[in-house]
């Protein structure tokens, strides 16, 4: 190991303090399930620590007027557990669930699972499904962006976690007809990378079936989180009916462009996302998935 300090500030003040102070030789750790592989494989050149662990803010599961939070320390667990979000985010609780062994879910959160920037993390590919926004801190102060807009590439975040804190994730109360779902397809189920993965939200007209809107984000299908934006433009203001699933089938295929690898071809891929994508809208269809409060009524 090559830090020579471990600091626990019990705020976010203090932790951009200290990052500040350390003038990019300091790294923000949470989980460190990511971060304790990376440094394993290729030396981090840090001389501090900042573990946000202790910081209460970070660790939060909350709702205001008009939207949901979550603190970018709140685990996969925490995720999975929460009656907030498994009654209005249903993408995210079922793309935490599949992250995976229980005791990584206990650890790993999901600040660290979209900062280590991979292109099928369940965590990711669901906040992109919900049209999620990040929320940043720096020295210079707050801002925000969606976060599928932090991808640049494989591993690689516009978040530089030497200068920048992630505080929280934030998404829209979902309204009456909103639905989401999650799914993904592993040799081994929630303990190896998916070979395809797959967040779904929309939106239907009350009292019929037509699709006011959709995001589908699916991967690795590129180098970041995709947004299946051709095949939502054919959706929209549709029936949706047993015909137009099997024609969005046929178009998410078309529209990928994933890569050979070891976990399957890029042929494999393209029919498997299509198959994923009719189970999801079929489960829509049927009622599932509900993430407004019309499941009261």
């Amino acid at each position: 190991m090559t830090w020579e300090n471990y600091y626990m500030p019990l705020t976010t003040g203090e932790a951009i303090e200290l990052l500040v102070e350390k003038q990019g030789k300091a790294r923000i750790i949470a989980g460190g399930t990511d971060l304790m592989v990376q440094h394993r494989s290729d030396p981090l050149n840090v001389r501090a620590l900042i573990d946000i662990g202790r910081i209460p803010g970070l660790k939060e599961i909350r709702e205001d007027s008009r939207r949901i939070y979550i603190g970018a320390s709140v685990t996969h667990s925490q995720i999975v557990n929460s009656a907030l979000l498994k009654k209005k985010g249903r993408v995210l609780v079922e793309a935490a669930r599949t992250v995976g062994a229980p005791q990584i879910r206990n650890v790993g959160t999901v600040g660290g699972n979209v900062v280590n920037a991979q292109p099928a993390a369940d965590t990711a590919i669901a906040l992109t499904a919900l049209d999620a926004r990040i929320h940043i801190l720096s020295g210079d102060g707050e801002f925000e962006k969606p976060v599928i807009d932090t991808f640049l590439g494989p591993g690689k975040s516009c978040i530089d976690p030497s200068k920048e804190l992630v505080t929280a994730f934030s998404y829209s109360i979902p309204g009456p007809g909103e639905r989401s779902c999650f799914a993904r397809l592993a040799r081994r189920e929630s303990l190896a990378l998916p070979i395809v993965n797959l967040g779904l939200w929309l939106c239907l007209e009350e009292d019929d079936h037509i699709l006011k809107d959709i995001r589908i984000a699916v991967g690795p299908m590129s180098t970041v989180p995709f947004r299946a934006r051709e095949t939502e433009a054919l959706l929209k203001g549709v029936l949706l009916d047993k015909a137009v699933i099997e024609k969005a089938g046929r178009s998410i295929s078309d529209e990928v462009t994933p890569r050979d690898s070891f976990r399957g071809s890029a042929d494999f891929k393209k029919q498997m996302i299509g198959v994923i994508l009719k189970r999801s809208l079929e489960s829509a269809l049927e009622g599932k998935g509900v993430d407004s409060d019309e499941r009261e009524q």
